[in-house]
């Protein structure tokens, strides 16, 4: 069976909600395509009104962070079942600004995967080297770490239902895009590691996003390759570029 493509838009710290709504009217007609899932992975104040917004779309919505208790005193943050109860789809654990910016460790992403798969919410869970550890030759085992610590005590009937999204740390919004030779092989990587933790059967069936300065001429190549299964995409999220990223064809 093959795999379904998932092209999802990380919106970041962008757009008020009256401007998240303009650009979901905007961009709905563009993204139809039946063939891939298409999701907004939105800030926490957009949510609801995107899910207006989207609503009667083939568009589905998902956050960019959640917090791995139910409840409870801590001001701030946002727990699974609000994400739940709303409609969202997704939730983004562990992106590479997530662990610099806020001390975001792989044991803590390890728990919000735990708790979004109590909630029916499908983690997109990030990995990816800087530039520093690439010319180092770390790379595959660095991500090999984040995917084996991320994924502790998933069983492998959740972990199909998962996604992971490779993003090389270097060339996260600065224009540089990793060849589709450098994305192919650390992806068909990520492969071999959730094979080594579960088996051939999870591993083919998990879906493993590229991600990094994805444009609509790059998208092709990147989501032809064998274990490359869309894309996570920052900036052209937030144009009608993303329409063209989503029907790659």
């Amino acid at each position: 069976m093959a795999r379904k493509k998932i092209i999802a838009g990380n919106w970041k710290m962008n757009m008020t909600p009256s401007q998240a709504v303009k650009l979901v009217e905007t961009l709905k007609p563009l993204v139809v395509n039946d063939e891939v899932d298409v999701v907004f992975c939105v800030p926490a104040i957009d949510i609801i009104p995107v899910l207006e917004a989207a609503k009667g779309t083939n568009i589905q919505v998902g956050a960019e962070n959640m917090y791995f208790e139910e409840k409870g005193a801590f001001t701030g943050e946002i727990a699974p079942a609000m994400l739940e109860e709303v409609g969202v789809k997704y939730v983004v654990l562990g992106h590479s600004e997530r662990r610099q910016y806020f001390a975001e460790t792989s044991e803590t992403v390890n728990k919000k995967m735990l708790k979004a798969f109590e909630h029916g919410i499908t983690p997109i869970m990030c990995c990816g080297e800087s530039l520093e550890q690439r010319e180092q030759g770390i790379t595959m085992d660095w991500i090999r770490q984040q995917v084996k610590v991320g994924f502790q005590n998933v069983t492998a009937d959740q972990a199909k239902t998962a996604v992971i999204a490779y993003e090389p740390i270097w060339a996260i919004g600065t224009g540089k895009t990793a060849t589709t030779e450098q994305a192919q092989e650390v992806c068909a990587g990520i492969r071999q590691c959730i094979a080594e933790i579960y088996d051939e059967a999870t591993a083919a069936e998990i879906r493993i996003q590229y991600g990094g300065s994805v444009n609509a001429k790059t998208a092709p190549d990147l989501f032809a390759q064998a274990d490359i299964d869309g894309g996570l995409v920052g900036g052209a999220s937030l144009k009608e570029e993303f329409g063209q990223i989503v029907n790659y064809k």
